[in-house]
């Protein structure tokens, strides 16, 4: 049975602005950043490469901890409700996934 156009999964306007949190995050504190380093220094080179590296550092740590995160019991049913999207290995049987018959995985040597 193929899923008709309007049967497709609409997301919610919270969970399509939630990239913009984390950007809008970045860019407070490279603002702050910036603005800090404006002050201090007076130097625009220095407050440029300041908030530039803040926006970064901290885009990057939001997602490396958004990653981190496991989904909880909605989130696994809305990915079970959704046969289109990828379960997540740790919500099913195993994280090994389907044997793959061309490549066994080595042998074990007993070392």
């Amino acid at each position: 049975m193929t899923q008709q156009p309007e049967d497709r999964y609409q997301p919610s306007r919270r969970e399509v602005l939630r990239p913009m949190e984390y950007v809008g995050g970045a860019a407070i504190a490279a603002i702050f950043v910036g603005l800090v380093t404006l002050m201090v220094t007076r130097d625009w080179t220095l407050t440029l490469i300041g908030a530039g590296g803040v926006f970064i550092i901290v885009l990057v740590v939001l997602a490396l901890l958004q990653m981190a995160i496991k989904p909880d019991a909605s989130e696994r049913a809305e990915l079970a409700e959704n046969p289109g999207t990828v379960t997540p290995p740790d919500a099913g049987e195993g994280s090994a996934g389907p044997a793959d018959p061309e490549n066994p995985p080595p042998a074990d040597r007993g070392h």
